[in-house]
This record gives C-alpha cells, sequence and structure tokens, in this order.
C-alpha cells in the first residue's frame, strides 16, 4: 500500500466554511474539505474560493470533488488547481474513467452508486486510486429506496453488501479502505460499534461529521492493552516455534501470526 491517511479518524468540513478550517484541521487526523454535498450549489463558488484561499497542511488536507460529468466538477478542478492540495475524493465514483478524468493527483474513489459498487474492483485498479470509501445514502437513493437502515438502526443487507463489496476491492488492490460516515451524530454507541468493527474487519479509516466523533473513532482503531499483550506474546513465542503451535489453549498458524503483527501495527502508527 503506498498510501494510508495520517490517522483514522477523517473529519468532513463544507468548503464554504473556511472559519471551520484550522478547527477541523486540528481536531481530527485529516480533514476533508468538501465542494459537494455538504454544500448548497449556490454557495459552491464561493467555496472554491475559499478553498484557494485558505492554507492547511497538504499532507493532512483532501478535498472532495463533484462528480465527473458536470459542470461544477470543472469548475472544482480549475480551483484545486490553483491550491498546494493534491489528494483527491472523487464523489459518485463509477469508472475508470473517472478517475482518469483527474489525471496524476492520487484519488480517493467515493462508491456510492449501484454501478459504482458494482465497478469497484476495476477502479481499485486504476494506476491514481489510492484508496477505496463507500457511502450508504448516495448508494440507496441510486437504487431507488428510502433509507439505508432498519429502524433498528442497523444497515439494511444491501449496504452491509456494498461496505463489504468496497472493502474487498480496495484491499485486493493493495489500497486503503475507508467506511462510511454514521449520521446519527448523537447514536455515540452505534458509532463506536461500527468503527470498532471497522478496525477489526481492515478498514484504515473511519469518515466523521462531527468533531465529536473523532475521539470514539480513534479509540475504536486503537488496540486494547489485551490485545497488544496478546500480539506481543503471540509474535515473541513465534519466534522459537516451527510451523503451528499452540498459545494459551489456542492454535497459532500464519494468519494468526499476520493479525498479531496488524495489532502492532497499528498500536505503533497510532503512538504518539
Amino acid at each position: 500500500m503506498t498510501w494510508m491517511p495520517v490517522g483514522p479518524a477523517l473529519l468532513f468540513c463544507p468548503a464554504d466554511r473556511p472559519d471551520r478550517f484550522l478547527k477541523a484541521a486540528a481536531a481530527a487526523d485529516m480533514v476533508i474539505l468538501d465542494l459537494e454535498d455538504g454544500v448548497s450549489p449556490a454557495d459552491r463558488p464561493g467555496a472554491r474560493e475559499a478553498l484557494m484561499a485558505t492554507l492547511l497542511d497538504p499532507q493532512r488536507t483532501i478535498v472532495r470533488v463533484n462528480p465527473v460529468g458536470t459542470e461544477e466538477f470543472s469548475f472544482d478542478v480549475a480551483a484545486l488547481a490553483q491550491t498546494p492540495y493534491s489528494t483527491v475524493m472523487l464523489a459518485k465514483t463509477e469508472s475508470v474513467d473517472d478517475v482518469n478524468a483527474l489525471g496524476p493527483r492520487p484519488v480517493i474513489a467515493l462508491c456510492e452508486t449501484a454501478r459504482g459498487v458494482l465497478e469497484s474492483a476495476n477502479i481499485a485498479a486504476a494506476a491514481s486510486t489510492v484508496a477505496l470509501m463507500w457511502g450508504a445514502e448516495d448508494l440507496v437513493a441510486s437504487l431507488g429506496g428510502r433509507s439505508s437502515r432498519t429502524r433498528s438502526g442497523d444497515y439494511r443487507a444491501v449496504a452491509t453488501h456494498a461496505r463489504s463489496q468496497v472493502l474487498l476491492a480496495a484491499r485486493s488492490h493493495d489500497r486503503a479502505a475507508i467506511d462510511a460516515i454514521h449520521l446519527d451524530i448523537a447514536d455515540v454507541e452505534g458509532l463506536r460499534i461500527e468503527a470498532e468493527d471497522a478496525a477489526a474487519s481492515g478498514f484504515c479509516a473511519t469518515a466523521c461529521i462531527h468533531p465529536t466523533q473523532v475521539e470514539v473513532v480513534r479509540a475504536a482503531f486503537r488496540p486494547t492493552d489485551d490485545e497488544i499483550a496478546w500480539a506481543s506474546a503471540v509474535s515473541k513465542a513465534a519466534a522459537s516455534e516451527r510451523g503451528v503451535f499452540a498459545y494459551q489453549g489456542r492454535m497459532i498458524d500464519a494468519p494468526l501470526l499476520r493479525h498479531a503483527q496488524q495489532i502492532l501495527h497499528t498500536r505503533s502508527r497510532q503512538e504518539p
């Protein structure tokens, strides 16, 4: 994998709110300056002006642009060219051609339509693609549906299918995978459960829509003390074992060793 987010909590910030740029950048591991759904069409020209006028750390900044084929996309790219920002999140990515429309820029392809999800493996294989993200609300809208979640708050089957497909597509091509936003800001427990599942499943980050979600996501991606102790002990034991061995009554083979190594790698990545 050649690109990884600085940390697991990525925070969306509307690009028409430059007063929030520095606060968002300070709160999160990376900030996503949004020129698409977070900004009304009437306010997008001003958002582009704000984007060009405000300087954040390019290594910790992502710019979300409107879909390829829209007039807004052309305006977004023209504004982007006047900034030091290079990493682009492309809304409603549906093909390799969409990725290529951004030239050599590193692209986080947002697969949030039926076509985008079905094409996710090809999109992940594109040379400029560095990561995939999925989105439930636009996906369900593209299907003609009315809600991405059941009354209990869980994702509907089609949404969980899309989430898994995008994750598999990303990781099969060694791209980073970013989990979708949790719309219910007050539902801290729901966010925690989903972020913990994202970390355990292989996502490298979760997108946030409010600063209060950031630490919940960071904590979810941070290995627990028990996990670190197990991973350290297993890795140490493996050094003196040949092939498969038993540790605390559990069989340890190559996949389990990779799990342990990933826990230790995640810990080192999140250490200050």
